[in-house]
């Protein structure tokens, strides 16, 4: 479907790099600003799949932005403007090496740690006797690595500092802001039936200050459980009701492809296509809680173009 962007390729004035990434492009403007465009390209699997998703990448975008604003007096954010519906622009900040990521409940990877044995996740104990998708006492934050090249690894704090990946006095103010910014992201769910169960985050720092960067909350990088029937569904020991881009996953397994080596990706239909639109638009109805108002998409490429530019040139 042509009115999906799945690559650009702009040149604006003062740019210095542009960075491809799975889903997003990122555009280096004098070392200052970052120009974010968040494509309508999907991935699964460590893989991007052959067709974009119409307004996917406005959906994302607009998500994120609505969470930067609604947690900016928690710790400032890299966001300057979204110039379109599916750009953020925002201050270029030096990334710190860990990703925070924090787990109000025992599912997904943590799960699965557990399940084989284990009772510590990043150096955070997890006590006896839990069942899956139940709720820890207290979240517990669990770092990443971030990767260059293959998959992010789990790290404990004390590895972090002992390496001097962070020091101790910005890894205590990660930690503070980890889990103020969690609480606030539990209570804007709760107003809307939901939960948040985990998700991450990522910092920067740009002239000696921490700035929260990246996007936040989004379904690509948080998980949502349907509070509705979650107690009922836990005591039942049955899978909860996910609002997350699983369903897209569920697809692609039914139709023999988990990513391993051999496997095609398969056939993309164009209704299987609108059929994924319409499921993302659902997620962001839900998670913000506002109507979706779909940007006119008849020559994307140059709306985005034009908005970049046009902003572009008036911070030049």
């Amino acid at each position: 479907m042509s009115n999906a962007i799945v690559r650009t390729d702009f040149n604006f004035p003062g740019q210095k790099s542009v960075y491809h990434g799975k889903v997003r492009e990122v555009y280096n403007i004098q070392d200052e600003y970052l120009v974010m465009i968040v494509s309508d390209r999907i991935s699964a699997f460590d893989v991007v799949l052959p067709k974009g998703i119409p307004y996917k990448g406005q959906v994302l975008n607009q998500i994120a932005a609505k969470f930067l604003d609604a947690t900016s007096d928690i710790v400032p954010n890299w966001k300057m403007a979204t110039p379109d519906p599916m750009v953020t622009v925002g201050h270029k900040c030096e990334p710190f090496k860990v990703e925070m990521v924090i787990r109000g409940y025992l599912t997904g990877h943590a799960w699965r740690e557990y399940k084989a044995g284990k009772r510590s996740l990043c150096g955070c104990p997890m006590p006896d006797g839990m069942v899956e998708n139940q709720k820890f006492e207290k979240p517990l934050i669990t770092p990443t690595t971030k990767a260059d090249v293959g998959h992010d690894e789990d790290i404990s704090k004390e590895d972090i500092l002992d390496s001097g990946l962070v020091s101790k006095e910005d890894y205590e103010l990660l930690e503070k802001y980890t889990h103020a910014l969690f609480q606030r992201g539990t209570e804007m769910a709760a107003e809307k039936g939901l939960i948040l169960v985990d998700t991450k985050y990522e910092f920067g720092k740009k002239d000696g200050k921490i700035y929260l960067i990246d996007e936040i909350h989004t379904p690509d990088s948080s998980r949502y459980f349907y509070a509705e029937g979650y107690e009922e569904r836990l005591k039942k020991g049955e899978a909860q009701k996910q609002l997350s881009k699983e369903f897209v996953r569920q697809w692609l397994i039914e139709n023999g492809f988990q990513g391993k080596e051999g496997q095609t990706v398969p056939f993309m239909s164009d209704e299987l296509v609108v059929s994924i639109s319409e499921r993302y638009i659902e997620l962001y109805e839900n998670i913000t809680g506002d109507r979706f108002v779909k940007a006119d998409i008849k020559d994307v490429a140059a709306r985005i173009e034009n908005n970049i530019r046009n902003y572009v040139n008036s911070k030049l």
